[in-house]
């Protein structure tokens, strides 16, 4: 377990070092001079090419390519992420102040989403191929057809200028949050449901099931004890990966709302090519996606040891 655990971990690092690396290079050869737009970011007027260059001397851009490199992952590497090229300000601190907002906004994203495919692929799986199942597998697609931006805007028009039931711009009130969770929510729920579903469903078409049903266990510890954790898994690697993903369509979904957080955040970090915050925005989104996957491979082994048996 523990050569299992280190190779997991080793993994981690190596994707993390790359997107560090891939980070940097991308934001370091943009088209555009990034000293010009800093300048403009922080001072909101034409400037003069002395400014400009006293600019780009100030954030590091007047050296190669390696040695601003290097300089920028010696503190990474302390999880500093630098300063604030147009503030000039410490990064983790706004970079905190954003996730406040956009985490516990994915986060009820992704509960709205479970609460809404379970019930609806545990209805489905019941009679699969009838018309209950035929209807939850169309709902299902038609919310994954839906793209976020369009399904908030519709959102938007009916219950907050519609039925005036909810408002629809910032982040003052509990209210606010509702119905960009919505968003979210429902569009994870659409890929949630055809997972689950999919899981009973071939967890029930195991060839041992009849076997165990002929010795009189009863339906609910069957469920319990062999369909449930054999559907678990797929369930589990989509769970995961959703919450990753979730934090990326809160950028969109933040910029539609109006909301305070990581997109916004990130859309006036690139407007104003602030490379220390763009690159903490990346970094944290790669952080998430690999420690979702270090988590579901830990749980894979726990539901089914034979995965850590093959492996070694």
């Amino acid at each position: 377990m523990s050569k299992t655990l280190f190779g997991l971990l080793l993994r981690t690092l190596v994707v993390l070092a790359g997107t560090a690396f891939l980070t940097f290079a991308l934001l370091w050869n943009a088209p555009g001079d990034p000293a010009a737009a800093i300048a403009m970011a922080r001072f909101d007027a034409l400037l003069s090419q002395e400014v400009i260059d006293q600019v780009r001397e100030e954030v590091g851009l007047n050296t190669s390519f390696w040695p601003a490199f290097w300089s920028w992952l010696g503190p990474l590497l302390c999880f500093d992420f630098g300063n604030s090229a147009v503030t000039g300000r410490p990064v983790w601190p706004d970079l905190w102040g954003a996730m406040t907002y956009t985490f516990p906004l994915a986060f009820a994203g992704l509960m709205i989403g479970l609460g809404v495919a379970l019930p609806l692929a545990i209805f489905a799986a019941k009679r699969p191929g009838r018309l209950s199942d035929r209807i939850a597998v169309a709902i299902a697609s038609l919310g994954a057809a839906i793209p976020a931006y369009w399904l908030g805007l519709l959102l938007i028009l009916l219950f907050a200028v519609q039925l005036g039931w909810l408002p629809a711009m910032g982040a003052r009130t509990p209210a606010h949050a509702i119905l960009p969770a919505l968003t979210l929510g429902l569009g994870v729920a659409a890929s949630l449901t055809r997972i689950i579903r999919s899981g009973i469903l071939e967890a029930r078409g195991q060839a041992f099931l009849p076997a165990i049903q002929r010795r009189g266990v009863p339906e609910a510890a069957i469920g319990r004890d062999h369909i449930a954790p054999h559907a678990a898994i797929p369930v589990i690697t989509v769970f995961g990966l959703e919450l990753a993903f979730l934090l990326e369509g809160a950028v969109l979904v933040e910029v539609i709302f109006g909301r305070p957080g990581l997109g916004t955040f990130l859309v006036s970090a690139i407007a104003a090519r602030d490379f220390p915050q763009v690159q903490a925005v990346v970094l944290l989104t790669a952080l998430v996606f690999v420690v979702s996957n270090l988590i579901i491979d830990l749980l894979y082994r726990l539901i089914d040891p034979r995965i850590g048996e093959r492996d070694a």
